[in-house]
Parts: C-alpha cells; structure tokens; sequence
C-alpha cells in the first residue's frame, strides 16, 4: 500500500504539470489529463490549479502567498507554547501530514488569510475570479463523480476492500504531498518578505531542494528541482533536472539545497522553524527569518 502510495503520488505531479501547462502543447487536453487525474485523487483540479498558481506569483510573500503562510510571532496562537516540544512537535506533525491537505482544501488551513471563508469547494470562495467560478464547479463534479465511483465500488467489493486498496494509498498520497510542499517551503535558510521588499524572483528563489533519494524518481523530480520549477514553471518535468544543473552555476549562493535525510530534516525544521520575525540587522526592511524563541 506504502509502494502504491508512491506511485499514485507521481501519478499526482503528472497532474500537476497539467496544471501548469506543462504536459502537452493543447490546453484543453492538459484540462482534460488533469482532471481525470487529480478527480481520481480527490483533488479539485481547477480549484488547485488557479490557487496554486497564484502561489507561484507570489511565492515568499507574507501577504499574498498561498500556503504554508508563516506567522509572524505576535500571530501565534495560544496553543503555539503548548505544542513547543517534542509531543507537541509529534502531534502537530500527524496532523499535518494525515489531515493538512483535506483541511488546506476544505478550510484554507496554512493558507493566506483572506476576508471570508475560504474553500476550494466553492466556486463563490474569495480565491477565485468570477470568470473562474465555472470551473471551479467543474472540479466540484470530478470530485462527485469520483465519490460516486468510490460508494459503488464499496457496495461491489466492500469497504475493507476499497480501504486498503484505495483509500490507504490516498493517505500516502496526501502525506507526501504535504511533506514535500512543507520541505520545499520551510528551512531556515529561506527568507519571507513584506509587501515593501517582495519581488518575484526573490519569491521564486526563497525555495529548497531536497534529495528524497529513489523516490526523486518516482515523484519525477519534483522533489530536487523544485527551485527550476518556481523559475520556470511551465517547463516539463523531464528537463528539469537538466535545467537544474544548467542553473546552479548561474545562481551560485542563491541556488537552494539541503541534502539532509528527509526524516532529520523535518523534525528539524518543525523544532526551528516556528514562526517569522524581521531581520536582526535591519528590522524595518521587509525580510523575515524562521526563529523559535518562545
């Protein structure tokens, strides 16, 4: 089920790279592959599409991004010094990787605060355009199609059956998909900025690779090429690593890469990276740095 999980999760990137517009040369038959696909997922595809691609336009910004936000420190909640230790840490990341991607979805959790009620669900939410509305509501029947399938197929199997078969992997699915977005976008090393200092490049480039060993082929790349994907994000998957290599030498200091082991990796930034606070050495220009001082 774990294997399958990693499958179905590079089946998710190829959705993705629809998304984009990077799976083929014909809009409409991105559209189509990225729907079925992330439909097969539970993933509203429109829906994530255009949030997601405003993530892209306003990657680092404290603003305008669209997920895993940080808080500056005087944001935190009051639970925030209760969950500051190792059960705490524990707990939070369960969460977070069995229930942070439905709860992103359907609540908008770890995304950017916005006026109203946020929900990918809903064609009316405050993410969207009103010339986006109607497919949002498309996305809403891929989703219902698939959970149409999902009931007949438990009436014909059972639901032991479609549990183990389906909805285990999607487990893995789903936390791969936050482990992989929260370590691309979470490091001590990787700045946020106000609307006074933000710019695009300096967003694209407040990301980090990661070295997920063999499953960096499995999830096709998107793993260790994530800085080439927010510099060029319409480029196909299977030049990344190609784009990656010819880039590094351009970007020198500014080119991200961690190559610490996954599992370390994540305590460890779950342990340091708590919140944002300006920059020690100038606290009025803009930038922000992860700390943990409570």
């Amino acid at each position: 089920m774990i294997c399958q999980g990693c499958i179905l999760t590079g089946v998710w990137v190829i959705a993705h790279e629809c998304g984009h517009h990077a799976f083929s040369d014909y809009q409409w038959l991105d559209d189509t592959v990225g729907l079925v696909l992330h439909s097969f997922l539970l993933v509203p595809y429109f829906s994530w599409k255009y949030s997601h691609r405003r993530h892209h336009s306003n990657t680092g910004s404290l603003e305008r991004d669209e997920v895993f936000v940080p808080k500056v420190k005087s944001a935190l909640g009051s639970s925030a010094k209760y969950l500051n230790n190792p059960p705490g840490r524990i707990l939070t990341l369960i969460v977070q990787f069995t229930l942070g991607w439905p709860l992103y979805l359907m609540f908008n959790v770890s995304g950017r605060p916005y006026d109203r009620f946020a929900c990918h669900f809903d064609p009316k939410s405050p993410i969207y355009s009103d010339r986006e509305r109607a497919q949002i509501f498309l996305s809403d029947v891929g989703i219902l199609a698939m959970l149409y399938g999902l009931y007949r197929l438990t009436v014909a199997k059972g639901l032991a059956w479609v549990l183990c078969v389906y909805g285990v992997p999607l487990l893995v699915v789903n936390g791969f998909l936050v482990l992989i977005t929260y370590l691309q976008h979470t490091h001590a090393s990787l700045p946020h900025y106000d609307s006074s200092e933000w710019d695009w490049l300096r967003g694209a480039l407040s990301t980090v690779d990661r070295d997920y060993g063999v499953l960096n082929t499995v999830f096709h790349n998107i793993t260790d090429t994530h800085v080439a994907h927010h510099l060029f994000s319409t480029m196909p998957h299977y030049h990344a690593m190609e784009a990656t290599k010819a880039i590094k030498p351009i970007l020198g200091e500014y080119y991200q890469f961690d190559g610490t082991p996954v599992a370390k990796a994540v305590w460890r930034e779950a342990k340091e990276c708590v919140y944002v606070e300006p920059d020690e050495g100038d606290k009025n220009k803009g930038v922000f740095w992860y700390n943990n001082k409570l």
